[in-house]
């Protein structure tokens, strides 16, 4: 029997969170991209009941740390996101993903690989939403800061805020990833690689939402959201980001 079906029976006899619509094939999917789809939903549920430790997560996320930083803080150019307050719902939602290849990251998946099971996941998860806040993120920085940001926020406020509430913080409980205070470029980059269909594993209404912004409103949605300071305990120290 494959992983991915012996998956998703552990997660029906456990009558844990894989919902109908996670588990039945989209009449356009391929069977590959079905059953990674069915494999990463089993492994969600899985982990989301496993409930995650902190402090068996700070061993596992060693494996994490060399690209995202000790810290979590990632880079500010945007080349690798900032995890740390990140709901660990998203967190498990996206390795799962990566490790199904729902979500293509190729320079990720082998690292996710590392995990060795559901509870490994949800071990890192809990850990990374834990992780203290280090401030200077990535930010917009042309002289028209201040008007891509009014711009960002008028579209954020019309658009965005019913799902990723008002100050850009998310929603746990719905999956909804914490934006604010994220890097700027790394913002930038998944919003046009959502809109042109690269990333697949996107919520059907952002897709839909998204469709309709060109590049310069993507920038100063990036822009505004990037000013905002992301949800968490701030770090004592600057060196918390080493």
């Amino acid at each position: 029997m494959s992983l991915s079906k012996n998956l998703l029976i552990l997660a029906l006899m456990l009558g844990v969170g894989a919902c109908a619509t996670d588990l039945v094939p989209h009449p356009s999917q391929t069977s590959a991209q079905a059953t990674g789809q069915n494999a990463a939903a089993a492994e969600r549920a899985l982990a989301l009941a496993a409930g995650g430790d902190a402090a068996a997560g700070k061993l596992a996320y060693e494996v994490c740390s060399a690209c995202h930083q000790p810290s979590g803080f990632g880079r500010r150019d945007g080349s690798y996101p900032k995890l740390a307050g990140q709901h660990s719902t998203v967190l498990i939602k996206q390795i799962a993903d990566i490790r199904a290849r729902v979500r293509d990251n190729p320079s990720m998946h082998g690292f996710v690989m590392e995990l060795r099971d559901p509870s490994d996941i949800a071990n890192v998860a809990a850990y990374v939403e834990g992780l203290c806040i280090v401030p200077g993120n990535g930010r917009y920085s042309l002289p028209d800061a201040e008007e891509q940001i009014a711009r960002g926020r008028q579209m954020f406020a019309r658009d965005c805020a019913d799902c990723h509430q008002a100050a850009g913080q998310g929603n746990k409980e719905k999956h909804y990833p914490v934006l604010a205070g994220q890097h700027y470029r790394y913002l930038l980059r998944q919003m046009q690689d959502i809109r042109d269909g690269f990333r697949q594993n996107s919520d059907p209404d952002m897709v839909k939402t998204i469709a309709k912004y060109k590049n310069d409103q993507l920038q100063s949605l990036s822009a505004f959201l990037a000013s905002l300071e992301t949800p968490g305990q701030p770090c004592e120290t600057a060196s918390a980001r080493k």
